[in-house]
């Protein structure tokens, strides 16, 4: 018997019981069914590094790209050199109505400088040309500062006679303009009654300057 001061003796642990130990282990859970090498299930495969860095640099090039493409055109746009709205330039197929000296027209000649003569001296020119005397006509026009002799015309249709008017005179500029058209009288009309057309020189200062 052991005395009252004496320490309490551990107590012993309980032997288990072999009836139940063999129970536990005969119920199953979820574990028990598991492969012997189990796949992984949730898991994703992360990016090869090499990929990511391939795809920052790849857009790295394009937005350096489109950021200098855009300046370039920018500047170009800025200083003129670039123009959406600018039509596009003759071709070299488009030809240059020939000159033809045609005397059915009817010319004025208009004197548009200082000299009184100059007026008279291309009216010769004319009519040494091939023009009846009655077909051309002289005289002063408002002006006596205009700069380079010219020959207009009223419609597309006279270019060529213009241009043969021109070179008939020694040389002047055409221009299709019929500001400077004046209505003939009813005596100088075609015999089907139609007026007859006309060519306007402007007698520029210079004329026989060269």
């Amino acid at each position: 018997m052991p005395s009252p001061t004496s320490p309490p003796e551990p107590e012993q642990p309980t032997a288990a019981d072999p009836s139940e130990t063999a129970a536990r282990s005969a119920v199953k859970d979820r574990f028990d069914d598991l492969p012997a090498r189990p796949a992984r299930i949730g898991a994703h495969r992360a990016e090869t590094p090499r990929l990511r860095v391939g795809v920052i640099v790849l857009w790295s090039v394009v937005a350096t790209v489109a950021i200098v493409a855009a300046g370039v055109l920018s500047t170009l746009f800025a200083t003129g050199r670039l123009d959406f709205n600018a039509r596009s330039a003759p071709g070299s197929s488009s030809q240059v109505v020939a000159p033809q000296v045609d005397t059915s027209y009817e010319v004025l000649v208009l004197n548009a400088t200082p000299d009184a003569a100059l007026g008279d001296a291309v009216r010769q020119d004319v009519i040494a040309a091939g023009w009846a005397e009655a077909d051309v006509q002289e005289s002063n026009a408002s002006s006596d500062d205009f700069a380079t002799t010219t020959v207009y015309y009223g419609t597309t249709a006279d270019e060529a006679a213009a241009r043969g008017l021109a070179d008939a005179i020694g040389g002047a500029e055409v221009s299709l303009d019929d500001t400077y058209q004046v209505v003939a009288p009813p005596e100088t009309a075609s015999a089907g009654g139609d007026p007859r057309s006309q060519l306007v020189v402007i007698v520029g200062i210079d004329f026989g300057s060269e």
